[in-house]
């Protein structure tokens, strides 16, 4: 269970250091952060929990991460949705709020999170 106080964050990524790499950092910032490495536990965590953020790959190794956007916004439509990609892909992928290629300056997406949880309720 979440502590009312923190922002929650989900970040799905296959690549283990980034994902411990974020996790440490975001902890740091007073973030309640859970993780997960494939689209499968992304849904399950999605389905009994809820999230100020998601931070989800393009790439899995089970599915494409646009996938999962539907069901964060059907499940929690307040849910900020960010995706991440080291791939060219088009901007024009439905689902996320935000589109951020790799390699991640944590100091910016940091930055950027903080900002729009702040003023969420206005441009939701």
């Amino acid at each position: 269970m979440f502590v009312a106080s923190k922002p929650s964050i989900l970040i799905v990524d296959d690549d283990t250091a980034i994902l411990s790499t974020f996790k440490r950092i975001f902890e740091r910032k007073g973030y309640c952060v859970t993780t997960a490495e494939k689209g499968k536990q992304a849904i399950e965590k999605l389905n009994t929990n809820h999230y100020d953020v998601a931070l989800i790959d393009f790439a899995l190794p089970d599915m494409e991460g646009t996938a999962l956007f539907p069901l964060i916004k059907k499940s929690s439509p307040k849910t900020l949705s960010i995706m991440l990609t080291g791939k060219m892909i088009q901007s024009s992928i439905e689902g996320p709020q935000i589109l951020i290629g790799k390699p991640i300056n944590p100091v910016k997406l940091l930055s950027i999170i903080d900002t729009k949880l702040r003023n969420k309720d206005s441009e939701l």
